[in-house]
């Protein structure tokens, strides 16, 4: 009886604020799981291989990645992030600070997280995204990410991960890549775990825009959080990836920070983490999840 009256007033505090989930606080009384710190340790499982590949001289990389999860959990079946770190997809690392926090502290919700490495390039990426280098950085960088939401399915009981409910959140180079995850299911690529699908619930970009492939039915929903004076990943191209998947009738967000720059967190950190929170409680369907 309890579960249901959760799951009511959950969906009568959405209809009451209309359609803007990244700003609908989920209700319920405190601590209220995937809300609220729950946990207070997590535990990471480092240099987990999750799938290899070739990179740009033709040798075969070993694909790893981080496990968060909170300590002391008796769920089985959690909702589960795929973290990918920035770096104009020619550096970076999946320890980077920014990662590790967010990753962190959503292990302490009852999340299972998982942050990747994946194939970088010395050239790396600017502003040209059309050069023929750059689509194949990009395009790497999204099929890594993709075998690793496989990976996760196909563990799923190892990590106590629950399989219909995956999501991925990147910044700048790691949020276009999670953006191409969320809209790009169709090309898997071959970077690991090929018998699972590679489609998520969601995809959360802070400072970054879609560059390939072309928003469909059934794709993710998406929530774009960006600085109006980005000069990394221009604002329009946010504005552009937002009109295409509101084109496409698929659910999407788009935050503007008015006059901020690129991945502005330390002005705009707590609110970034509160729409985040708030749009994967309701797009991933968290009150009818396992508590």
């Amino acid at each position: 009886m309890r579960r249901w009256a959760v799951l009511i007033v959950a969906a009568l505090a959405v209809l009451l604020v209309g359609c803007d989930k990244p700003r609908v606080v989920p209700i319920g009384d405190a601590p209220l799981r995937y809300r609220d710190e729950i946990f207070p340790q997590t535990a990471v499982t480092k240099n987990v291989q999750y799938g290899s590949a070739a990179d740009q001289f033709g040798e075969t990389q070993s694909l790893l990645l981080d496990v968060y999860a909170p300590v002391g959990d008796t769920v089985t079946a959690r909702p589960a992030i795929v973290w990918v770190h920035g770096g104009s997809f020619k550096s970076g690392d999946k320890s980077s600070s920014s990662i590790v926090n967010e990753a962190t502290t959503f292990a302490k919700l009852g999340y299972v997280g998982a942050s990747i490495n994946y194939r970088l390039y010395p050239s790396g990426c600017t502003t040209n995204y059309q050069l023929a280098t750059c689509v194949q950085e990009m395009t790497d960088a999204q099929h890594d990410a993709q075998a690793a939401v496989r990976f996760l399915r196909a563990n799923a009981t190892t990590y106590g991960v629950d399989p219909t409910r995956i999501a991925v959140k990147g910044i700048s180079a790691g949020a276009i890549t999670a953006l191409h995850v969320g809209f790009n299911a169709d090309d898997p690529g071959d970077s690991g775990n090929p018998e699972f699908p590679s489609t998520v619930r969601a995809a959360v970009s802070v400072s970054g825009a879609k560059k390939l492939g072309t928003a469909n039915a059934g794709d993710a929903a998406s929530l774009l959080l960006h600085g109006t004076l980005d000069t990394v990943v221009p604002y329009q191209w946010a504005v552009d990836t937002y009109n295409e998947a509101t084109a496409a009738e698929l659910t999407t967000y788009l935050t503007s920070f008015d006059g901020a720059g690129h991945a502005p967190f330390s002005d705009y950190g707590t609110e970034m983490f509160e729409q985040t929170r708030n749009f994967l409680y309701w797009e991933m369907d968290l009150p009818a999840a396992a508590h």
